[in-house]
């Protein structure tokens, strides 16, 4: 049975690749950027090996418990990425509840993530190559590890599943979850810059997770090395006691889960006509009060936009290594940027709700201007802050005019641009439901190329008000920032205008098409 689970899991993933040569292009740009990450991985292994054992050690027992920790926390946010073997599927089949968790553990090395991971544990020999013992432990103790990733990992999703199947929880903590990401830059700064004030904690730090289920395999073969052979044996047992009874509890609440398994909770309870109430009785007052409401609970929306109020920290932090705080003027104009191009997609996002725009027979005009209205609500408040608090709070107000019609102009023109997009192109996007981040299979290029497309359209409409504010700059007069508020509100405005007026005629005229893609989500 565990060699028929393996042999399942290789067919779905077979079948995937023919369903969407895309796919299959994705996994093999995924795969080479892994393996040339974990080559430069075992390169530094290669060269931790001139250390001392007890610095190899501690280098190796912070790295291991840190992936191992990851794979323990990461899948309880990362929901729908990967549902081939779900345990759910199997409810109804007979299977023996240890070979089912054998079956399911070990099916974690095929594919991307576990394979990689497998590799990378496993080479921690060469940090150990010069002690033939403790390069044999380390490679025995590297595969153990890769094991003890994937059963905390599986354990942690079974035993969370009664929360993690709540939407509510899904949908902050996705959004939550993608937050470090974007902060990845300043994060890995700061780190860097209080690293060696960390050496002297460090050691420290790696004593106790040599101990625990997450460092434990990474300090046998330093214990080898360093002549501990008693130590070492009672850490190796140590582990397989802490993998085995991971193993056992997984084991556990997989029972559990298939015995009662989560079924998802909805809601009957009446909530009135919500925004629609607020917007007037027209049609672009219905598209805008739905496409508002979708703002407002759908979570893809939320992590469209998410980067949004993290640009002012991205920014300072630029502006503080560069010692120059002019970064902190182009606030405004990039995010009135991203806010308007989050309707770039609407379309692609209604999924089958689009036949009520269909059926209803809403002319484009009032489609569009509705959604540009929704997205309006919250976009023009938060560019206007953009645009003002920085050069006040910096001193520069003589830059102020410019800067306001700068990001004016990005965000009028960006939503002309978004509404003739979202009506002419559609592309895969995750469905109702689904985790915000996830990439349907043979969306990738076509997104790419949409997208790149919007975003280079949006900055050309810009070079008007961008080259009188650069003139302004140079010169010292303000007559040019000035000219560069009305310039951008003006184009802003027409842009604007022409986006709603051809991306409705479009939207009319590729009604039965767009209904089409969005059927099969494509």
């Amino acid at each position: 049975m565990v060699a028929h689970l393996l042999k399942l899991k290789l067919l779905l993933l077979r079948n995937s690749f023919k369903r969407s040569p895309w796919q299959l292009v994705g996994v093999i740009i995924g795969g080479l950027y892994g393996l040339g990450l974990i080559a430069m991985l075992v390169v530094g292994l290669v060269f931790l090996a001139e250390n001392e054992p007890a610095v190899i050690m501690m280098y190796l027992v912070l790295a291991v418990s840190a992936i191992t920790l990851g794979w323990t926390l990461i899948p309880l946010v990362a929901f729908g990425v990967d549902l081939t073997l779900d345990p759910a599927r199997f409810t109804t089949f007979t299977i023996s509840r240890p070979k089912l968790a054998a079956g399911l553990l070990l099916s974690g090395f095929i594919g991307i993530p576990g394979l990689l991971t497998l590799l990378l544990l496993a080479s921690q020999f060469l940090a150990w190559r010069v002690d033939p013992v403790a390069l044999i432990a380390a490679l025995v103790c590297g595969v153990l590890a890769a094991l003890m990733c994937l059963a905390l990992a599986r354990w942690s999703t079974t035993s969370m599943a009664q929360l993690t199947g709540s939407r509510r929880f899904k949908d902050v903590a996705g959004i939550v979850a993608f937050i470090p990401l974007i902060l990845l830059g300043p994060i890995i700064g700061t780190l860097a810059g209080g690293f060696e004030s960390a050496l002297s904690w460090l050691p420290r730090v790696a004593e106790v997770l040599a101990w625990t289920p997450l460092g434990v395999f990474a300090a046998v073969p330093g214990d080898i090395a360093s002549g501990s052979v008693v130590l070492a044996a009672l850490r190796f047992v140590l582990g397989v006691a802490y993998l085995g009874a991971v193993i056992w509890a997984w084991e556990r609440s997989l029972h559990r889960a298939m015995e009662t398994p989560v079924s998802p909770k909805t809601s009957t309870k009446a909530v009135g006509m919500g925004l629609f109430n607020v917007f007037p009785a027209t049609p672009t007052g219905a598209v805008a009060a739905r496409s508002l409401t979708y703002w407002l609970k759908d979570p893809r929306y939320a992590a469209s936009i998410v980067i949004v109020p993290l640009m002012p920290v991205i920014l300072w932090f630029a502006s503080t290594n560069s010692g120059s705080s002019t970064v902190m003027l182009g606030v405004g104009p990039l995010l009135a940027i991203l806010m308007a191009f989050s309707i770039s997609a609407d379309v692609s996002y209604d999924s089958t709700a689009f036949s009520l725009h269909v059926l209803t027979g809403v002319s484009g005009v009032a489609d569009r201007a509705g959604r540009v209205i929704a997205c309006a609500v919250f976009a023009l408040p938060v560019t206007l802050l953009a645009a003002i608090l920085p050069p006040v709070l910096m001193g520069r107000t003589e830059l102020l005019p410019a800067i306001l019609g700068v990001s004016l102009c990005a965000l009028f023109a960006g939503l002309g641009v978004s509404a003739m997009a979202s009506a002419r192109f559609t592309y895969s996007v995750p469905l109702p439901g689904e985790s915000p981040f996830k990439t349907p299979p043979g969306a990738g290029a076509r997104m790419a190329v949409t997208q790149l497309a919007t975003f280079g359209i949006m900055f050309v409409l810009l070079v008007p008000a961008l080259a009188l504010t650069v003139v302004q700059l140079i010169s010292g007069d303000a007559l040019f920032g000035w000219l560069a508020l009305g310039v951008g509100l003006v184009l802003g405005v027409v842009f604007l205008m022409l986006g709603i007026r051809i991306g409705g005629r479009w939207m009319e005229r590729r009604m039965p098409e767009l209904m089409q893609a969005v059927m099969v989500n494509k």
